[in-house]
Parts: C-alpha cells; structure tokens; sequence
C-alpha cells in the first residue's frame, strides 16, 4: 500500500476506540506500514487557543483533525483517529478531505460504556450535558466500512486491514 489512508474510529465515549486504533497501529507496524493515532483527547490537549464542547467549538475542532488526518495521509501515513465525532456530517467532512477513508464503528452498548468509563465521564453526565450519548445524541455510521462488534478487536482489526488491501500481508 502506496497511499495513506485515514481510518476513522467512532463510537460513543468508552466504546474502545483507542484500543482498538492501538491494537492496529501495532499490527500496522508488524507489516512495516507507517502509521500514527490520533486521538482526540491527546490532540484537544495540544490545541491553542483551547477548545470547548459547545457545538461552535465541536465543529472547529472536527475540522482541524480532519484536516490534520488528511494532511499525514496524504504524505503516505495511516492515521488512524479514534475520535467520537457524534455528528455524521463531521466524519463525512473528513472522509471528502481524506485521500482515502476508512469509517469504523465501534459498536460498543451504552451501558457497556457506562460500566467501563475510565475517566468517570459518564458517573458525571448529568453535569455534562455535551456528553455524546446521554447529554447529545450520537449519530451512528450509516455504512461503516467496518463495524467492532464488542469484544472482537482482533477480528475488526483483521477487518480494517483487509479494507486497507494489506491484509493478505498479515497472513
């Protein structure tokens, strides 16, 4: 695979996006594909000015990792994005920008979310009225590319590798 690819990761908070986006940059790596992830909380961490959640905010910071996303794939990186992005204009923004685009679901029930959620977002969700999900809705993929049933990260990163046309070097 010449070209870079952005492959985006969605889901509602807690989901696994990161761990799964993880899980395949390694086994990007096995394959020597070059790759990095992008996660959004890291990211929104090294924005200046900060960003908030208001939707103005939202729409301004889906735009700058889309476009970040499209800029390293473009220059031959496999970005791998593990970001929320509830709305499905967002994500279809990055996909028109992206050389090539790959949507992955992370299909993780709600209350399975709840029950891991690691940074207490949920256990704090009536004071979060932005939180995907409870506060917002969550505007699941259409048509996504892959779907990460719960549990089967290692088949959905089999999945995305496939999609990538790079899986037959994963044999």
């Amino acid at each position: 695979m010449r070209d870079g690819a952005v492959v985006w990761l969605t889901g509602l908070p807690a989901s696994g996006k990161t761990t799964l986006a993880e899980r395949l940059a390694a086994r990007l790596r096995e394959v020597r594909v070059p790759s990095i992830v992008l996660d959004s909380d890291e990211v929104r961490d090294v924005i200046v000015p900060p960003l908030g959640h208001e939707e103005s905010d939202r729409d301004a910071f889906y735009q700058t990792l889309g476009g970040l996303a499209s800029l390293l794939a473009r220059r031959g990186l496999v970005v791998l994005v593990a970001a929320t992005a509830h709305r499905r204009a967002w994500r279809d923004h990055a996909r028109h920008r992206a050389p090539r685009f790959v949507e992955v679901y992370v299909a993780t029930p709600l209350e399975e979310c709840r029950r891991r959620d690691p940074k207490g977002l949920y256990a704090e969700a009536d004071g979060l009225p932005h939180l995907p999900g409870v506060g917002v809705a969550y505007e699941a993929p259409l048509h996504p590319d892959v779907i990460a049933a719960e549990g089967d990260e290692a088949g959905a990163a089999e999945a995305v590798l496939a999609h990538l046309g790079i899986g037959e070097m994963t044999a």
